[in-house]
This record gives C-alpha cells, sequence and structure tokens, in this order.
C-alpha cells in the first residue's frame, strides 16, 4: 500500500468551518481581555485594588486563551485573521455591575466554546475536540469563579469591613500560565 502524503495532509486540516469558529473565539477571547481590562480600570478609579486585580489576572488569562487559540491554528495550517476590538459599552454605576457583567459574559463565552465544539464533532474532528476539551472544562471555573465573586459581595461587600476584607483577598490573586496538557 502506498503512503499518500496529500491524502495524509487533507485529512489532518482543520475543515474551514471549525476553522473560522476559531479564528472568531480569538477574536472574542481578546475583547474579553479588553472587557476585563474596562473592569480592572472601574475598580482602580474606585480605589479597589484587590478587585482591580483580580480583574488583571483575568485580563491575563484571556489574552493566554487567546494564544493558545492562535497557536492550534497556526499549528493546523491555518492563518488567523485578528478583528478590530470593540469598545465596551456596559455601564459601571454600582461596585457589583462588572461583577454581574462579568457572569453574563463568561456565559457568553461558553456558549461560543460549546458552537466550537458541536461543530468540531459534526465534522468529526476528534484532535480539535480534545483541544477544546481544555476550554470546556475552564469555562466551568470561569463561570463558577465569577458566580463567587458575586456572591461573596452580596454577603460581605455592603459593609465597610467586609468590602476592605474582600478586596485585601483579592490583591492576592496572581497569574498562572494555562497547561493545556
Amino acid at each position: 500500500m502506498e503512503y499518500d502524503i496529500a491524502r495524509k495532509k487533507e485529512c489532518a486540516m482543520l475543515s474551514k468551518k471549525v476553522a473560522d469558529l476559531l479564528n472568531n473565539q480569538v477574536n472574542k477571547e481578546l475583547y474579553s481581555a479588553y472587557l476585563y481590562l474596562d473592569f480592572e480600570n472601574y475598580y482602580h478609579d474606585k480605589s479597589l485594588e484587590g478587585f482591580a486585580n483580580w480583574y488583571h489576572v483575568q485580563v491575563q488569562e484571556e489574552i493566554a486563551h487567546a494564544q493558545l487559540m492562535m497557536q492550534y491554528l497556526q499549528d493546523n495550517d491555518y492563518s488567523v485573521v485578528l478583528e478590530a476590538i470593540n469598545k465596551p459599552n456596559i455601564p459601571l454605576n454600582e461596585l457589583s455591575d462588572p461583577l454581574k457583567a462579568g457572569l453574563k459574559h463568561e456565559q457568553y463565552v461558553t456558549e461560543l466554546i460549546h458552537t466550537c465544539y458541536a461543530a468540531a464533532y459534526e465534522e468529526k474532528d476528534f484532535r480539535t475536540m480534545q483541544f477544546l476539551d481544555w476550554f470546556v472544562k475552564e469555562q466551568g471555573e470561569e463561570e463558577k469563579n465569577a458566580s463567587d465573586l458575586i456572591s461573596r459581595f452580596e454577603l460581605f461587600g455592603h459593609d465597610a469591613k467586609g468590602l476592605y476584607d474582600l478586596d485585601a483577598e483579592y490583591k492576592t490573586r496572581t497569574y498562572i500560565a494555562p497547561s493545556i496538557l
């Protein structure tokens, strides 16, 4: 049996549909970073440096997610197209507004990841499904963290001492680069 290199490359390549969805996700992850920069600035302006730090770490995570997807696309011979990033336009009036908007945004990102996964499943692209498994799990963690921020703020954030303690706790959060292996 003769080994057909062209056939192997054809089978190994991402479908255009899956690649386009992943490329779109790169841009959505970068928007997430931009949105969380807005939240970071909001809390910085309110002198809540711990909350600002929490979102600063989120910014780093979202950029890392975009870079992981970019690398995956590039490793699969797909050229990444970066789009313009829209300005966040979420009104931030109350201290809890970024927290609530953050949860809503993470739920939206989860839907996007599920759409990518469903397309990979439809194409029987098992390698991409395996790659996306990490993101599916990560989104579960992201939603839980965002929900926990709201719950803790509702419990403790309306009291000056409680807010001070939460802010001090969130100052200690540090960035840990993701490892999807």
